[in-house]
């Protein structure tokens, strides 16, 4: 990468978050999603530094974060909160996929000043777990004898769009196995305890109160979020539009690239982000 990249370990709330800042400009904080970490979106991290300061932390439980055996959703939120505070920002845009998308709505709720624009990526407004978890519990006979990573393996290879190529199929397979083969991967407790950070949560009531410029992006073949959960949050939200990948399942960034990038670079450019 051209541009300069810092990784770094930062003490919030108790814990070390890795965190990757690269680029400058209007800030842009990107949320991945549960049982990854934001190496996930290393593509998009670094095509959208070319134009903004992309802010990108490991979430608590996750990649070379800190991993409590119990944590919740709200200490998702207050660690954002005290991550933006120690960076100097005032106001960002938040790109949030699947998990990460609960964070970014359950951020933007709480501290919506601190917040410019919203874009919810393959997401949905209420749960009694996460989707992938309930995905699982559906097939639980199937997964019984599985590692985890098998499991995950399970779940990726059901992703996708049937015209995904194989290639993509690939690239994901071959990420989680660098992430096992450093140490990085998840055991089962830990991807409980991902899961039961998630587990309840409803933001149905508190959406149309919620006036901030969102995207809405779904993948026309989710099984994990479908259309449908994105289409509710654009009725429930006051200044919200979604677009449907057509050719995409859980992951639209992926699977749609190009299209992906240039959904999300007009949405941002449309005005301007007041930076902290």
């Amino acid at each position: 990468m051209s541009l300069d990249l810092s990784e770094r370990l930062m003490s919030v709330n108790g814990i070390d978050l890795h965190v990757t800042e690269v680029g400058s400009g209007e800030p842009l904080l990107m949320l991945h999603g549960l049982a990854v970490d934001a190496t996930a979106q290393a593509h998009e991290i670094e095509t959208l530094a070319d134009s903004y300061r992309v802010i990108a932390p490991d979430l608590r439980g996750h990649g070379r974060s800190t991993r409590p055996t119990t944590f919740t959703l709200r200490d998702h939120v207050d660690d954002m909160i005290a991550l933006l505070d120690m960076l100097g920002i005032t106001r960002t845009a938040v790109l949030g996929g699947s998990m990460g998308s609960y964070v970014a709505q359950a951020l933007a709720l709480t501290v919506p000043q601190r917040v410019q624009k919203l874009i919810l990526v393959v997401a949905t407004s209420h749960g009694s777990t996460s989707s992938s978890a309930r995905v699982r519990a559906e097939h639980a006979d199937e997964l019984r004898d599985l590692s985890p990573e098998e499991q995950q393996q399970w779940l990726n290879a059901r992703l996708f769009a049937p015209e995904t190529p194989e290639s993509v199929r690939q690239q994901v397979r071959d990420w989680y196995i660098s992430r096992y083969s450093l140490g990085l991967g998840m055991s089962a407790e830990q991807i409980e305890a991902a899961n039961n950070a998630v587990v309840g949560f409803d933001f149905r009531g508190e959406l149309p109160g919620l006036d901030i410029p969102t995207l809405l992006i779904s993948g026309r073949h989710d099984i994990l979020n479908p259309p449908a959960e994105g289409e509710r949050i654009a009725r429930l939200l006051p200044s919200a539009r979604l677009e449907v990948f057509e050719h995409s399942g859980h992951l639209p960034s992926l699977e749609e690239p190009q299209h992906f990038l240039f959904s999300v670079r007009n949405f941002l450019a449309e005005q301007p982000i007041s930076a902290g």
